[in-house]
């Protein structure tokens, strides 16, 4: 194996870890920790929409950035390969095969993540002090939500139109409480049918990357993550205007 043939694989692989939600930090770390195993000199320069890899004779691979969304599985699969391959455990090209397999990991089932969701919210609103029906409307409101979501992403639309829609969806939906009487905290589930649409990875790792001065992708992430949560913020309001809901 030549070191480039070695650069293109880290190049790979540093750019499918950070777009699984890696941070900066953990990119670095891991491929240092495989650049050491391999005996070459390789350095990682982050960037918001692609990775360099700078060989030690000079050689710069780029990479545009793999974004497969939030993924902890692949996150940590990743990781643990580099662990392998640093512990003598596995061999070059045996990294090289559990990697493409790794990539090609599909998704988590959509309706597994539908209501694993729904309940996670659910919850979110016991936890801010709704009641039995502020829940099961928070439930139903996320399930119809996230389904929309899902379905709009599906046909590529933008995921910022695609964040306000399912914003405006759950908060329409979760108002009956008002409109009919429901409960005795409406309030707390409209507030809290929109909490799944956080981008709170993103804000995490964008104060991850500030830290490890990775200034440019820190304020990419954080910049996406605000623009998100704006969309987030308009379609709820949109759904409480048009419902004539006034709270303040």
């Amino acid at each position: 194996m030549t070191s480039e043939e070695y650069g293109t694989f880290i190049a790979d692989y540093a750019s499918l870890l950070w777009g699984c939600g890696a941070t900066c930090i953990r990119t670095e770390k891991n491929v240092a920790r495989i650049s050491a195993a391999l005996g070459i000199d390789a350095t990682v320069e982050i960037m918001p929409r692609h990775v360099h890899v700078i060989l030690g004779d000079g050689t710069v691979i780029v990479r545009k950035m793999t974004h497969t969304g939030i993924n902890f599985d692949i996150n940590t699969r990743l990781s643990r390969l580099s662990w392998d391959l640093a512990d003598s455990k596995i061999s070059f090209e045996e990294m090289r095969r559990r990697f493409a397999e790794i990539a090609g990991t599909p998704p988590t089932n959509r309706w597994e993540v539908l209501g694993l969701t729904s309940a996670a919210n659910a919850a979110f609103c016991a936890i801010f002090g709704g009641d039995i029906m502020a829940m099961a409307l928070v439930m139903i409101a996320t399930a119809l939500g996230f389904r929309l979501k899902q379905i709009m992403l599906s046909a590529g639309r933008d995921a910022r139109l695609t964040c306000l829609c399912a914003a405006f969806f759950s908060a329409t939906f979760s108002a009956a409480g008002y409109i009919f009487g429901l409960g005795a905290t409406p309030e707390i589930a409209v507030g809290t049918s929109v909490l799944y649409l956080i981008p709170g990875v993103p804000y995490i790792n964008s104060v991850s990357d500030i830290i490890g001065r990775h200034y440019l992708c820190a304020m990419s992430r954080f910049l996406d993550a605000l623009i998100l949560t704006c969309c987030l913020s308009a379609g709820l309001a949109s759904g409480l205007c048009i419902l004539g809901l006034k709270w303040f």
